[in-house]
């Protein structure tokens, strides 16, 4: 298994989430929020350059600047805002290690808002440390134990745990 953005961005939300994803389980495709995510990043930032793959990356937008590189992740709320600064910030080191410079924004359409996002040092390390983190998660026999934290009302992964 190979981390990604999306297993960073569900590490910093639920560890359990990252296990089933890592098992290739796909979240029920059928709940609301993922439909409401599809729609968003479909209708949204349509004269940028959308879904770049860079490796097994994959983010949301490319920005046009003529002096720097710009990437950016579309989101529907900040609600989750820490863990999609950790998604961006490992898509930053991606390209960093691939020797591209970039910088990066969170946007966030419905709020109007938008949130710069730059690499230093100090969060390369703590990406290193979740990473080594989802790697020892992807091995377990047994996925964690559930802990209801306040995303669980909403979450497309829900009937696993609490079916």
């Amino acid at each position: 298994m190979e981390v990604n953005g999306t297993l960073i961005w569900f590490y910093n939300i639920c560890k359990r989430e990252v296990w089933l994803m890592a098992r290739g389980i796909v979240p029920d495709q059928n709940d609301e929020n993922v439909d409401l995510g599809k729609f968003m990043h479909e209708h949204s930032y349509k004269r940028n350059e959308k879904e770049i793959t860079f490796g097994n990356v994959k983010f949301d937008i490319l920005f046009k600047s003529k002096d720097k590189l710009v990437i950016g992740e579309n989101k529907k709320s900040s609600k989750y805002n820490e863990a999609s600064k950790w998604q961006l910030l490992y898509y930053l080191k991606v390209l960093k290690k691939a020797g591209v410079n970039a910088e990066g924004v969170l946007v966030y359409p419905n709020e109007r808002k938008r949130v710069e996002i730059k690499m230093d040092e100090k969060s390369e390390m703590k990406l290193d440390k979740m990473v080594d983190d989802i790697e020892q998660l992807s091995i377990l026999s047994k996925p964690p134990k559930v802990e209801k934290i306040p995303f669980c009302k909403k979450c497309a992964y829900r009937e696993f745990c609490y079916a």
